[in-house]
């Protein structure tokens, strides 16, 4: 009668760990954003400001270097103020460029600051379109696989990134559709 109680309780408690196991979905966040033709226009908009700092950048280098090698060439003809003047010139243009790079390209550049303000909304739908699939799905668990995490094999089945996007999309064509009732 023991053993008999041993393996009934031993069974309960195996279906009531299968009952809460967690399901486990993955999603590519970064196939989304690449799908989203606002997230494409929005990084269009910015690689085009990355281009034109980036020629605006080589130009003052053109500059600098012509500055320099000038300097250099003219060195032992000035004297006094004018080689300090022209030595400061070079200097000051050399220094220009460095902070340009820095606040433009840096680790907290303008760069970086408009790359997060680009993403942030397009996360915020994300999250909220993985938060609405994994409600109507049961998942208590959502990896993303774009974030370096090692997924060594998936079934499809447990890939909810179409699901995701189509959650997003049926959004921005909800938008759309009201948008374009309000202009008639």
């Amino acid at each position: 009668m023991k053993k008999i109680k041993i393996i009934f309780t031993f069974v309960l408690f195996l279906l009531f760990s299968f009952s809460n196991a967690q399901k486990i979905g993955v999603v590519d966040t970064e196939y989304i954003l690449n799908k989203l033709p606002q997230y494409k226009e929005a990084e269009a908009r910015l690689n085009s400001q990355i281009d034109t700092w980036e020629s605006e950048l080589q130009s003052l280098n053109a500059e600098y270097e012509k500055k320099r090698s000038a300097f250099e060439n003219e060195r032992v003809l000035l004297v006094g103020d004018q080689l300090k003047l022209r030595e400061k010139e070079v200097m000051d243009l050399d220094k220009n460029i460095k902070t340009t790079t820095s606040l433009r390209f840096g680790t907290n550049g303008e760069i970086t600051k408009l790359r997060s303000n680009l993403v942030e909304p397009f996360q915020d739908q994300i999250w909220n379109a993985v938060k609405t699939m994994s409600e109507k799905n049961g998942l208590g668990i959502v990896l993303d696989k774009s974030n370096n995490i090692n997924v060594i094999f998936l079934q499809k089945r447990y890939d909810y990134t179409d699901k995701v996007l189509d959650i997003l999309l049926k959004g921005t064509e909800k938008k759309e559709k009201t948008n374009t009732r309000g202009k008639k």
